[in-house]
């Protein structure tokens, strides 16, 4: 049957595949035991090596500390020698610059500084450096060379200093000075040219000589010597120029023309000293302190206190003199030349240490502002009070008005000063008000003396002549000058009035008496002369006698007033040929008049001649005459 046969090979079949399996089997047991077997072993021979590496690790251990010490010592080995180089490199250089230093500053400057800062550097290594052991023994032999080395350095910058501090001489500052080709300028506009107190090439080697000794802390001695030598150098400069130390003695034995002369000196003096040799010091001082800001103003205030206390004292003694009218004008000049310099004071003595400067030259402003006033005071009091016994016999301008008017006139070229002047003591006025009123109380109180003087005349014409010339004098005067502008009210018209007040009484008094004769009245006869009418025969009630009288009376009169009033003197020669016009309009026609109406009976009498004397054209000649200051000897016309 097919089945049963299929399975017996089946069976055949699978019995050699499990005969396979199990001889795979045993070959995989078997190698199972071989790998185990070699696993043991392994881990035999890796438990021996662990044992062996242990035992390694452990021998192996003092070879590594030692070589872990070994490059230890070298890192420090060679940490000492880079040290010990640094330290040796000190040492050289600290050779080289104790060698520079003993070698001194004089030859090459640049390089004596270049060693001072190398030792500082050395003294701040070996400050640092406190474990080396011979550190102490060597920065005390560093200080005592950077010592020795800044008292090298103080003797260079005084000799330096020294050698290139010379007194400049008067004709160099005057080069200095504005050309005249620009004298015309507003002073604040003229160029000064500061001169060149040291050269510019020494200041860098003097500043750094400065700086040296300011950072050595010898700031005290530089100081000092810096303002022992400049001030001195700076004080002959003065000298040389001129600029002298006064006292109050030597200025009131002064004659007023010395004096005068004086002031106009210490005004040039002072703008020299502040534009030029204040300004040169200046610079000099900014650039040798240059980054030392108190140092620079305190050495300057020091160089400078001694000069500016000089020329500052003389103002003083001015306004501490006795006042006089004429030391005014040098009083405005001197403080207009406060006021022009005050801002470039400001500005060269800035700083607190230059404090005191600026105060003092600030109160001499102030004090001369108040002497000025008070001159003020003095002059208008003196005026008036003037008792001087100068008289003008002519009845001219009497030298007191042409010296109060020339004042006057002086002070109004001084207005913008006399602004200022008068806001240095604010009264609320405006300054041009308080010109205006101060002239015009000045021109009252000459006024109110004209009129005591007008008293000695005994002669009352000449009395008001006096009056008329001086006033008529001042009005002209004031009129052609600027205070015409500032003057209140109408102040020029009724000065005017005046002068015509007092001619008009000078004709009156001077000619009413001799008009008198020439009038018609009381010439009716009361007895035995003659009379003739006009026709040459008789004229009831004319006396011939009474018509002589009058007629020699006129003539003994008129000689008279033109002996006397020919040597009288109105020095104006518009004012003196109106007064002639206004006098001969009155007397020739009067004089005429009287003539042709009566002298008919004087020319039919005897002698004629010896009673008509002048013809009208001889009268209008010797008027003429009248008011020309004649002298008593001097031929008639």
């Amino acid at each position: 049957m097919g089945i049963p046969a299929g399975r017996s090979e089946v069976a055949g079949g699978g019995a050699a595949t499990v005969d396979m399996l199990m001889d795979r089997a045993a070959l995989m047991r078997e190698a199972l035991v071989k790998s185990q077997s070699i696993t043991d072993d392994m881990v035999s021979i890796l438990g021996s090596f662990d044992h062996r590496l242990s035992a390694l690790e452990s021998a192996m251990l003092p070879v590594q500390t030692r070589t872990h010490a070994i490059r230890r010592a070298h890192q420090n080995i060679d940490k000492t020698l880079k040290g010990a180089d640094v330290v040796l490199s000190q040492f050289d250089l600290s050779r080289q610059a104790e060698a520079k230093i003993l070698k001194g500053p004089h030859e090459d400057l640049e390089s004596y500084l270049q060693a001072i800062d190398q030792l500082r550097n050395n003294i701040q290594f070996f400050n640092n450096n406190k474990s080396f052991k011979s550190s102490d023994a060597v920065l005390n032999h560093t200080n005592k060379l950077l010592a020795k080395a800044i008292s090298k350095l103080e003797e260079e910058f005084r000799q330096l200093l020294l050698s290139y501090s010379k007194p400049v001489n008067p004709e160099r500052l005057f080069e200095c000075l504005p050309s005249s080709d620009h004298q015309h300028k507003a002073a604040e506009n003229l160029k000064y040219t500061t001169p060149t107190l040291i050269p510019p090439r020494i200041l860098p080697l003097l500043h750094d000589l400065a700086e040296q000794m300011v950072r050595a802390g010898n700031k005290q001695q530089l100081q000092r010597i810096y303002r022992d030598t400049r001030s001195s150098v700076l004080e002959e400069t003065l000298r040389k120029l001129g600029v002298e130390k006064l006292n109050n003695d030597d200025v009131q034995k002064m004659e007023w023309g010395v004096l005068e002369a004086k002031i106009r000196n210490w005004i040039h003096f002072m703008r020299i000293a502040v534009k030029l040799l204040f300004a040169g010091e200046r610079k000099v001082c900014d650039q040798i302190f240059e980054g030392f800001n108190s140092l620079m103003d305190q050495s300057f205030a020091e160089v400078t206190a001694r000069s500016v206390a000089v020329l500052l004292g003389f103002g003083v003694v001015i306004t501490e003199s006795k006042r006089s009218p004429e030391k005014l004008f040098g009083l405005l000049d001197m403080y207009e030349t406060m006021r022009e310099l005050h801002s470039e004071i400001e500005e060269l003595f800035r700083g607190d240490t230059c404090n005191e400067i600026r105060e003092s030259a600030l109160g001499l402003t102030r004090r001369i502002a108040k002497t000025s006033q008070e001159t003020f005071a003095d002059f208008e009091a003196a005026v008036e009070k003037d008792v001087t016994k100068t008289f003008v016999v002519d009845g001219t301008v009497h030298p007191l008005t042409r010296y109060v008017i020339s004042y006057v006139k002086f002070l109004f070229d001084y207005q913008a000063t006399l602004k200022l002047l008068f806001q240095e003591f604010e009264t609320g006025d405006e300054s041009n008000s308080q010109l205006a009123a101060l002239t015009m109380k000045i021109m009252q109180a000459l006024q109110n003396n004209l009129d005591v003087k007008s008293k000695q005349y005994k002669d009352p014409c000449q009395t008001h002549l006096f009056l008329m010339n001086n006033i008529h004098y001042m009005v002209i005067s004031l009129c052609r000058s600027e205070a015409k502008d500032l003057l209140r009210g109408d102040w020029i018209q009724r000065h005017r009035r005046i002068v015509q007040k007092h001619a008009n009484q000078y004709k009156r008094v001077a000619w009413a008496k001799i008009l008198q004769c020439l009038s018609a009245q009381g010439l009716t006869s009361s007895g035995g002369g003659s009379s003739v009418g006009a026709d040459g025969g008789n004229s009831s009630g004319v006396s011939r006698t009474i018509i002589k009288d009058r007629l020699k009376t006129f003539n003994i009169q008129f000689e008279d007033l033109h002996q006397r009033q020919s040597q009288w003197t109105v020095p104006d020669t518009e004012l003196r040929e109106s007064l002639k016009l206004a006098v001969a309009e009155v007397l020739l026609p009067a004089y005429g008049s009287f003539i042709k109406r009566f002298g008919a009976l004087v020319e039919s009498g005897k002698n004629p001649q010896k009673y008509i004397r002048f013809t009208p054209e001889d009268l209008e000649h010797m008027l003429g005459e009248f008011f020309e200051g004649k002298t008593l000897n001097e031929p008639k016309r």
